[in-house]
């Protein structure tokens, strides 16, 4: 009788991290341009942005929620952060070129995944008008929901 192949016991721990590792893969496939998200992107390096936050996803967020309060815009840290997680991964460069908007010749761009119309409709002043402008990106689409939907806060998907 011939030698039955030896069973590889895995542990759970082991399958559902190469599951999740799997499923990370997956979300990032449609974002394109998703490189290192460095403080040279968007302020120089100086490691800070010009209003003097972090140059980081941390920065970006706090700097916009201070012109967002500025401005009367409802949201909040954990509200922006869950959306930028869900739409580039925290990637300010990141493209989708794939989706609807892509195929009429206007890809959803920077954090928060903003076409160029939205972004030139709601944008706010006092931020750069540059989709990809960190802060600029996430006041937009922020201002945006808040018009929409009452608040980034209200934002669980695709909008």
């Amino acid at each position: 009788m011939p030698a039955q192949p030896r069973r590889v016991r895995t542990s759970r721990l082991v399958r559902k991290l190469a599951v999740l590792g799997t499923g990370a893969a997956v979300l990032a496939l449609p974002i394109v341009g998703a490189t290192n998200a460095s403080a040279a992107d968007s302020a120089g390096s100086t490691g800070t942005t010009l209003a003097g936050y972090p140059n980081n996803l941390d920065g970006w967020i706090r700097e916009s929620l201070a012109i967002m309060a500025e401005k009367h815009i409802p949201g909040t840290y954990n509200g922006i952060h869950r959306n930028i997680i869900r739409e580039s991964s925290g990637n300010p460069r990141a493209i989708n070129l794939w989706d609807s908007n892509a195929a009429k010749g206007i890809p959803s761009k920077g954090l928060l995944q903003v076409i160029d119309p939205t972004f030139n409709t709601y944008h706010v002043a006092g931020t750069a008008f540059d989709p990809y402008d960190p802060v600029a990106n996430i006041t937009a689409a922020c201002n945006y929901a808040a018009a929409r939907y009452g608040s980034i806060d209200n934002v669980f998907g695709a909008y």
